[in-house]
């Protein structure tokens, strides 16, 4: 998917994401006559200032917003601005109460019982109750939406039944049963596919319900108010949030661009005061400039290989790929951002079983993603091409590396056909726009295409259930029954040292076939103007705008 400073220590990156088990906080707090107040303390009664309208761009036009159907960074941005789920995600990336005021846990972990605010409305005015989550999270499991992140609700009892044990038991409770005490199941809640969507809004119009202004019904801080494909989409303050009062910005505008030339323009001029990409060549020109953030990222830029499609269905073939890439070359020269070249797949800073220890530390690298290792990585490149009967790379047609718009990526893939020619190896470029890129990803229109993955919470088995067999997320169409076991074994294991030894397999299994080739580990680089504060961006590549405030 998807799509943060190094100025953040990787030992801080491990504790973001610290979940809030068996207490119950709330990000605000109620004065005497009432009212509602951030949890900064900001005064929710005082006057009104002079109205607010922040532009911003995240990306290009959305592939979907639909939050079942979303698995993309842009996407999630856009949705959790209109929608909430049980808990939401607060400056420092550890789960809050959103629409839920509190939570009580069962002492064997395994029982949720969510506690849902008073007088929590859509955005239409329309009462909210407990049964719009059993409705929306049914709804996403359902093989009629085919909704990529199905699988995330596999720690809920009843999945592979297809029905969750999910149950309301009036408007306000919400009873949710587990198979398997899961230490990340409130930052599950506050994960976009988990938020509610109004049976009655979708079952009218399944398909479009979420290209539309008037049908784009939600529960969150901000409501859609106008759409011009290609151009913007402005968002306005929801007035039946609960937490209204606490909010920033009347207006929130995304300018919907993906040329990163055009959308450093549009920064410069002050057309937009946030700009989630720039051009790679200017990052040196702005690194010590106010406006650069660059923040750690769990995620990890790597290729797909579609395990199909010959000659990518020989794993020499696919490893020789892998070992011909010169990493550092790529995160330095490239990335010129503090990327950290990746010799494997789940990234730096994903805590392990035991204290102090990241999974990375007790896992290792699968091959030296180092400068000095690269020599030695580009022999047995040279030799398993030979092994695989394409000596030089003589019989092998040209291949076809699929990516999307983009300096950075146009940059990355003009490396890799120049490296990859090192073996023998020709490769044809072929850049498509987003949404069009991400479906034909999807569903294995391509042979070898430019991926990415961040975290969708600090455990990880967010980057390892993606990849079984059927997984809406699988775009390798890669099918290993073992694989597929192993991750079943993790999650129905509350041993933690035991699951992590069983993911730490399960990665091994990854590049015994080399099914994917890992770049570098991620870090977010984005500009934003001086004159605004408030904002953040979490590890998992979300921006939030709804607390923002613009100072002159």
């Amino acid at each position: 998917m998807k799509k943060i400073a190094l100025l953040l220590s990787l030992v801080m990156l491990t504790s973001v994401f610290a979940a809030a088990c068996g207490t119950s906080t709330k990000p605000d707090s109620t004065t005497a006559e009432g009212t509602t107040t951030a949890a900064d303390g900001t005064d929710a009664t005082a006057a009104p200032a002079a109205e607010q309208n922040l532009v911003v761009n995240v990306g290009p036009d959305p592939d979907t917003i639909d939050p079942a159907l979303n698995s993309a960074v842009d996407g999630a941005t856009l949705i959790i601005h209109a929608f909430e789920g049980l808990y939401t995600l607060d400056d420092k990336g550890t789960p809050i109460p959103g629409q839920a005021e509190s939570v009580d846990i069962s002492d064997d972990g395994l029982t949720y019982t969510f506690h849902l605010r008073d007088g929590l409305k859509w955005s239409d005015g329309q009462p909210l109750t407990a049964n719009d989550f059993v409705y929306s999270w049914n709804r996403a499991i359902s093989p009629d939406t085919a909704a990529d992140y199905a699988y995330m609700f596999e720690a809920i009892k009843g999945f592979d039944e297809g029905k969750l044990d999910v149950t309301a038991k009036d408007d306000k409770t919400l009873v949710v049963t587990l198979n398997s005490k899961t230490p990340y199941f409130l930052e599950l809640t506050a994960f976009p596919t988990f938020s509610p969507v109004r049976q009655d809004i979708v079952e009218a119009d399944p398909e479009s319900w979420a290209t539309k202004v008037d049908t784009y019904i939600g529960n969150g801080p901000y409501k859609m108010t106008d759409w011009v494909p290609g151009s913007y989409i402005t968002y306005t303050k929801n007035e039946n949030y609960w937490n209204y009062a606490a909010l920033g910005p009347d207006t929130i505008k995304f300018v919907l661009m993906a040329d990163d030339a055009s959308i450093l323009n549009a920064y410069m001029n002050g057309d937009i005061l946030f700009a989630d990409s720039m051009p790679n060549d200017e990052i040196s020109t702005w690194q010590d400039k106010a406006d650069f953030h660059k923040q750690g990222q769990l995620g990890t830029y790597y290729v797909s290989f579609n395990v199909t499609k010959a000659p990518l269905d020989n794993k020499l073939v696919r490893e020789a790929l892998t070992l011909a890439v010169d990493r550092d070359y790529i995160a330095v020269q490239i990335g010129q951002a503090g990327q950290v070249p990746a010799g494997a797949f789940v990234p730096i800073g994903m805590t392990d079983a035991e204290a102090g220890k990241e999974f990375r530390d007790v896992g290792g690298d699968y091959f030296d993603p180092t400068a000095s290792g690269y020599a030695a990585n580009l022999q047995k490149a040279k030799d398993l091409l030979a092994e695989a009967g394409y000596p030089n790379g003589e019989g092998l047609p040209t291949l076809e590396y699929l990516y999307n718009e983009g300096t950075g990526h146009q940059q990355i893939g003009e490396a890799l056909q120049s490296m990859w020619a090192e073996i023998g190896v020709k490769v044809d470029l072929v850049s498509q726009e987003w949404s069009t890129f991400l479906n034909s990803r999807k569903n294995g229109d391509y042979e070898i295409a430019r991926n990415g993955w961040l975290a969708d919470y600090n455990d990880p088995i967010t980057f390892l259930d993606m990849w079984i067999t059927g997984s809406g997320n699988n775009d390798a169409q890669w099918s290993n029954a073992k694989y597929d076991d192993l991750i079943s074994q993790v999650k129905a294991s509350s041993d933690p040292a035991e699951r992590m030894k069983l993911m730490h397999q399960a990665e091994d299994l990854i590049f015994d076939d080399w099914m994917l080739c890992p770049i570098y580990y991620y870090v977010d680089i984005y500009l934003q103007n001086p004159k605004v504060e408030g904002v953040w961006s979490s590890p998992l590549g979300y921006k939030y705008f709804m607390y923002a405030k613009i100072t002159e």
